[in-house]
């Protein structure tokens, strides 16, 4: 009886120990995953928006040729 009694202190110690050690690496893998999963939005999120800036200042940039190729055309003309 004894050492059944022991056995079972020593699985229940085990199990606690191992629960301790176990949870702080699942909460760092969640978090990690967590941080990698926030990291992923924003890239997804940023790279459209700094396309989009790119896009508009290239387009800005055309424009403003054009205008001028055309204000500096018109007195020639």
């Amino acid at each position: 009886m004894v050492v059944v009694v022991l056995l079972a202190m020593v699985v229940v110690v085990a199990v606690v120990v191992l629960m301790v050690m176990v949870v702080p690496v699942v909460v760092l893998v969640l978090v990690l995953v967590l941080v990698v999963e926030l990291v992923l939005v924003l890239v997804l999120v940023a790279v459209p928006v700094a396309v989009l800036m790119l896009v508009v200042v290239v387009v800005l940039i055309v424009v403003k040729v054009l205008v001028l190729m055309l204000v500096l055309a018109k007195p020639r003309g």
